[in-house]
């Protein structure tokens, strides 16, 4: 069974950084595409970052040069790192994994920037 376990989210000043995980579970993790997804209040959950089973990534224009998502296929983990975090990141991060039209969600973490 397939389990994503998200941590690392917090209250982190404007211009900080944090760094988030997602935990995984199950032997198809490293054919898995894999996201960081976020939801801020009154607004639609969106793609933050993704990274591929080939290791291609993709970010939202908002965060390019700030975040880096990365991935460890050994501990079947992905990574989130941000850097420079703004009042506007404030948001609900999901991890999401997808493999074959097979989608997975964590349970989120919260990440804060106050203004």
């Amino acid at each position: 069974q397939v389990q994503l376990v998200e941590s690392g989210g917090g209250l982190v000043q404007a211009g900080g950084s944090l760094i988030l995980s997602c935990a995984a579970s199950g032997i198809i993790f490293r054919l898995s595409n894999m996201g960081w997804y976020r939801q801020a209040p009154g607004k639609q959950r969106e793609l933050v970052a993704a990274i591929g089973a080939s290791g291609t990534t993709v970010y939202v224009d908002s965060v390019k040069g700030r975040f880096t998502i990365s991935r460890d296929n050994a501990k079947n983990t992905v990574y989130l790192q941000m850097n420079s975090l703004k009042p506007e990141d404030t948001a609900v991060y999901y991890c999401r994994q997808e493999r074959s039209d097979y989608v997975y969600w964590g349970q989120g973490t919260q990440v804060t920037v106050p203004s």
